[in-house]
């Protein structure tokens, strides 16, 4: 199967239910208060980049870089459908965001996952991340993992 991994704007209604998706498996899994969404409205501004991963058209999965000060770069908002799981389609999205964030001269990585999510752990240290202390403006919350990558 050929999975299609583009910049898309997350203003689609495919997009927009793919993103509620993510955010009910979050809320099963951590605190409303320790859940760090972003909107699709806000993920479709300027200093955040959407990759969406489709199967044959399908909305199956996504990730995004946002922009902070300083040459850091922020991992957001990834997602892979529980059918599409266990194909690398995870790695290929953060090795896209990865690319571009290298492109634009940003220096470092940073992402914020949750302490039930050992499958995300695999993909950010398999990809070359290490665990770390919070990051950006994210309180030091049991319900968090940090993770960064310096280029």
């Amino acid at each position: 199967m050929a999975i299609d991994i583009a910049i898309e704007t997350p203003l689609q209604d495919d997009v927009r239910g793919l993103v509620e998706e993510l955010n009910e498996t979050l809320l099963e899994l951590t605190p409303p208060e320790h859940c760090y969404h972003l909107t699709v409205e806000q993920m479709a501004g300027v200093d955040t980049t959407v990759f969406i991963a489709r199967d044959s058209g399908l909305a199956i999965g996504c990730g995004a870089l946002k922009r902070h000060d300083c040459a850091i770069g922020e991992v957001k908002r990834m997602y892979i459908r529980p059918s599409h799981r266990g194909q690398k389609i995870g790695a290929k999205i953060v090795e896209r965001v990865e690319a571009l964030a290298r492109n634009e001269g940003l220096k470092r990585l940073v992402l914020e996952t949750g302490d039930r999510h050992p499958a995300a752990w695999t993909v950010y240290e398999r990809a070359g991340f290490s665990r770390c202390g919070p990051v950006l403006d994210y309180p030091d919350s049991e319900w968090s993992v940090f993770y960064e990558k310096s280029f």
